[in-house]
């Protein structure tokens, strides 16, 4: 079992805060003889809206040494658990969740900006300290 990451427990917190129903802590996903866990599964249930939504989320501190390094694992995840999602769960959007002042700093990089165009990824912005979210994209 991979260990949560630190920001884990803040970013379930503001799921549940936002509606979200927290179904997976991990999400376990098989597939091609690959066991992955993205670390949170979720449901939101809207009255208009019959069949609700379903988001899986993984979690990203970016506390590392090198951010860059943490954003080459992060989206590599991220890719792969999307790979897994279309074959096993094709209605669930994948989201990474990342703390607001990497965000602000790190992600605001005209490098990581275009990585994040090309590659389609869906954020959630989080402040850890106040758990709220701050900002989706999607």
């Amino acid at each position: 079992m991979s260990a949560k990451d630190l920001f884990h427990n803040a970013v379930k917190i503001v799921l549940q805060k936002e509606g979200w129903l927290i179904t997976h802590d991990p999400m376990l996903i098989r597939l091609g003889g690959i066991e992955m866990q993205i670390d949170l599964g979720a449901e939101k249930i809207i009255a208009a809206d019959k069949d609700g939504q379903k988001i899986a989320v993984e979690v990203k501190s970016f506390l590392g040494t090198s951010a860059i390094s943490d954003f080459h694992t992060a989206l590599g995840q991220f890719l792969n658990y999307r790979l897994a999602l279309e074959e096993q769960d094709p209605k669930r959007i994948l989201y990474l969740a990342v703390p607001e002042d990497t965000y602000y700093t790190f992600f605001a990089l005209q490098f990581i900006q275009g990585a994040i165009k090309r590659y389609q990824l869906k954020l959630i912005i989080y402040d850890p300290q106040r758990e709220v979210i701050v900002r989706w994209e999607r």
